[in-house]
């Protein structure tokens, strides 16, 4: 890990973020020699991402000196009740007490625009920052969920692809959007089907966060532990597309 990405890990980070998505503290070594700089901890990746127990964020915590989120989801839809935002209140101040940096979380309403009520009331309780993770790629309105999402306390990430079916359909329209809108490009984290062709185009549009998961592991499986060697070369890439769309010299 180079000495700017280690500072970056404790203020700003200098280059592009790279979040890893993490199961559990096997994966920690790898997100960590292969560069990453931040965490994202969940569990059952069959249903999209939903909470893990306090204790595996816990665990991963004590891994690691990077910083680290959690994701706050009880279900697998992008709506939730009175009774499991209480449930998420509780888990989100039990993540931030074992050492968790942030969260990660977004509802929709019945409407399925953002339910910016409930975004607030966790937002505010927690007062740690906070991921919207992909429930604005299922949002009725893209532009007017855009529009809710940057008046969101503490909110710092949005999670996007562009498209519901991930990036490989998304790309183009996430990328047009980042290039003509530089907040939302400020914003924006790239993710979900990301692929290394993706990632120029990216860059140069103003992205400057991205997540990767399931391609930081061998053959692609969740069954496998993140790999250092995949995670570098994400690292490696991002960093690369940076240094071009600034017109620095390359190694």
């Amino acid at each position: 890990m180079s000495t700017d990405q280690a500072a970056g890990h404790v203020g700003e980070v200098s280059g592009p973020l790279l979040e890893v998505v993490v199961l559990h503290p096997r994966d920690v070594a790898g997100a960590h020699d292969g560069g990453a700089d931040r965490l994202l901890v969940l569990d059952d990746v069959a249903a999209g991402g939903v909470s893990a127990e306090p204790a595996a964020v816990s665990a991963v915590c004590k891994e690691t000196d990077l910083p680290v989120r959690a994701m706050l989801r009880l279900n697998d839809s992008y709506t939730t009740t009175g009774g499991e935002l209480t449930r998420l209140v509780g888990l989100g101040e039990q993540y931030l007490m074992v050492g968790a940096e942030g969260v990660a979380f977004g509802f929709l309403d019945s409407d399925l625009n953002v339910d910016a009520e409930v975004c607030e009331h966790l937002a505010d309780a927690l007062a740690a920052p906070w991921t919207f993770h992909r429930a604005v790629d299922a949002s009725l309105e893209t532009e007017r969920a855009w529009r809710t999402l940057r008046a969101l306390p503490r909110l710092d990430a949005v999670l996007s692809a562009g498209s519901s079916r991930g990036l490989e359909a998304g790309h183009d329209e996430l990328t047009d959007r980042a290039a003509a809108d530089p907040d939302m490009a400020r914003l924006l984290m790239a993710g979900g089907g990301l692929r290394g062709e993706h990632v120029p185009w990216l860059v140069r549009a103003g992205v400057r966060q991205f997540q990767v998961a399931s391609s930081v592991r061998p053959g692609g499986s969740w069954k496998s532990h993140v790999d250092g060697g995949h995670v570098r070369a994400w690292r490696m890439l991002l960093d690369d597309a940076a240094d071009r769309a600034a017109g620095r010299p390359t190694g």
